[in-house]
């Protein structure tokens, strides 16, 4: 019995210690992701001048990333287009969001033929890789900032969608929500009284987690040339232009922006993690 009880207390000091350590991932990542975002943003474009005495530059205490063939630095660059990744997946991320509570919501809320039609069209957004969708908007846009945006938006919502679709579903079989329908409430309130904010989490949760696949996928298009104008310092950009230069041995042009998107990647992706655990109790022990 008391080896139970000890067993017992350490599991609950083993899981509270892991929620500080999830909590504490979380604010350092949001802080991290936050001095990036302002530091680009109140960067000024004027700062990225060319300098051609210091071009082809490798890193240095002077230039922490290096200079590149017309001498800017691109530790500066990187900022800057690691600001427009995050401002990219932002736009992105709350659009699919809100397409996605609308359509799962209303597939789970009214009736059989809206189900239907709306579970129709889930299935064939899935079906087709999210890239070429992006492209073809993106490209049917004119692309640029706003053309990625609208088309990360209108892409990256199905897989949302189908699971607030099912933990609306879920939640409208409650005896609570039955007790409402017997008192005559109507659809309109259940859904803004009961469903909605039963599944804030899920919406958080999937708001987080669509921010990586929404950089990735800018950064893929605008490296492939259907993204932002080759005019900004935008992390696919300076890729996709470093790749003439791998050859000449300047592997940091390449290198320090790939590596540093690919931070802001998993760090947005332990965010996601970190919330799931501290909302879902029995996973935070696991």
């Amino acid at each position: 019995m008391i080896q139970e009880t000890f067993k017992q207390a350490t599991q609950k000091q083993i899981g509270f210690n892991k929620r500080q350590r999830t909590a504490l991932t979380i604010v350092l990542g949001c802080t991290i992701l936050l001095s990036v975002f302002f530091i680009g943003f109140f960067l000024d474009e004027k700062i990225i001048t060319t300098i051609l005495s210091e071009r082809n530059a490798s890193p240095s205490l002077d230039h922490l990333f290096g200079t590149d063939w017309l001498g800017r630095d691109m530790f500066i660059r990187t900022l800057k287009g690691l600001y427009m990744s995050i401002a990219v997946g932002v736009i992105g991320a709350v659009g699919s969001t809100i397409i996605a509570v609308f359509l799962g919501v209303s597939s789970a809320m009214l009736g059989k033929w809206a189900d239907k039609w709306i579970t129709w069209l889930i299935d064939l957004f899935l079906s087709v890789p999210h890239l070429v969708t992006l492209i073809l908007i993106a490209f049917m846009l004119g692309g640029g900032f706003h053309g990625i945006a609208i088309g990360i938006a209108v892409t990256h919502w199905p897989s949302l969608a189908r699971v607030i679709r099912a933990e609306t579903m879920q939640i409208r079989s409650s005896p609570y929500v039955q007790m409402s329908k017997n008192f005559g409430k109507t659809k309109g309130w259940i859904m803004v009284h009961h469903v909605l904010p039963a599944i804030v989490p899920q919406i958080v949760i999937g708001f987080i987690l669509l921010f990586p696949h929404a950089i990735l996928h800018e950064a893929a298009i605008t490296f492939l040339g259907f993204g932002i104008s080759p005019h900004e310092p935008a992390i696919g950009i300076i890729l996709s232009e470093s790749m003439k230069y791998l050859s000449s041995g300047m592997w940091w042009l390449a290198f320090f922006p790939g590596l540093c998107l690919l931070f802001i990647v998993r760090i947005f992706d332990r965010i996601g993690v970190g919330l799931r655990m501290l909302i879902e109790p029995n996973q935070s022990r696991d």
